[in-house]
Formats: C-alpha cells, structure tokens, sequence
C-alpha cells in the first residue's frame, strides 16, 4: 500500500503514524514487520516523540551536523544546492522497520514515525508501507 504526503521541503517533519497504523490495521497482519520506505535521496524515515520542542531540536541538530550553507560538492556539479539534503537523508536512512504484535505497531507510549522531507522545495513525497506476516 501507499499514500502520498505534500511536504514544505527544508526539514519538514510530519508525523505519519495514523497513515501507517491504518494500513496495518487493514492488512489484517496479527505478527510481523512493518517496512515504511519513501523512494527518495533526500526525505528520512525515523522515530521520534512528535512535539514542537524534540521537532526544533531536532532541526537544530541537523543544521550543525550538515548545514545548509555549507559549499557541497554536489550543487557545484548539479547546480541544484541540496547537498545537504542528500547527506542528512544518508544518516537517517529514507526506510524503516517496525514491529507489529497482535495488530498493532511496536512503538513506545511517546514514540511516533516521522517522514521527514530534507530537500530545499515543497516535494510530494509517495510512502510505501509494506506489512510482512512473520
């Protein structure tokens, strides 16, 4: 299954968790894993406790690990300036696996899937949710 997700580009943090638990609940699929992946190379898929002080932090932390000003060898060659968005997507991986036992997700009580969208534009952003019986 997929849906798709209008994002802002430049960090963009949205909390997919209903999406994703609906699909689960859908498939029906009692025990197994969950594979959430956004074909991508500058989007990230990863957890996180979706609240707007853990959201800015994260942002922040992201700007000094790949900052957006810095000179990346990739607009040099494509002129498109988003080489930091390729490098953050690279640490934070564009996938994600997730338990699922009796039904339901395996994530802790403040614990929500965030798709994240590194790119410098508004992107629409497809998520493929793959529900695997184990």
């Amino acid at each position: 299954m997929k849906f798709s997700i209008s994002t802002k580009g430049f960090t963009d943090i949205i909390n997919i968790t209903p999406q994703v638990s609906e699909i689960v609940e859908k498939s029906k699929i009692k025990n197994g894993i969950c594979l959430i992946s956004c074909p991508g190379s500058t989007c990230g898929i990863t957890t996180i406790e979706y609240e707007e002080g853990l959201i800015r932090d994260l942002r922040r932390v992201l700007e000094k690990i790949a900052p957006m000003s810095e000179n990346y060898e990739h607009c040099k060659k494509w002129g498109d300036c988003n080489g930091y968005a390729h490098v953050r997507s690279a640490l934070i991986k564009p996938f994600l696996t997730v338990p699922i036992e009796d039904g339901k997700l395996v994530l802790g009580t403040w614990q929500q899937i965030a798709l994240i969208d590194f790119d410098n534009r508004p992107r629409e952003r497809e998520i493929m949710v793959k529900v695997i019986s184990t």
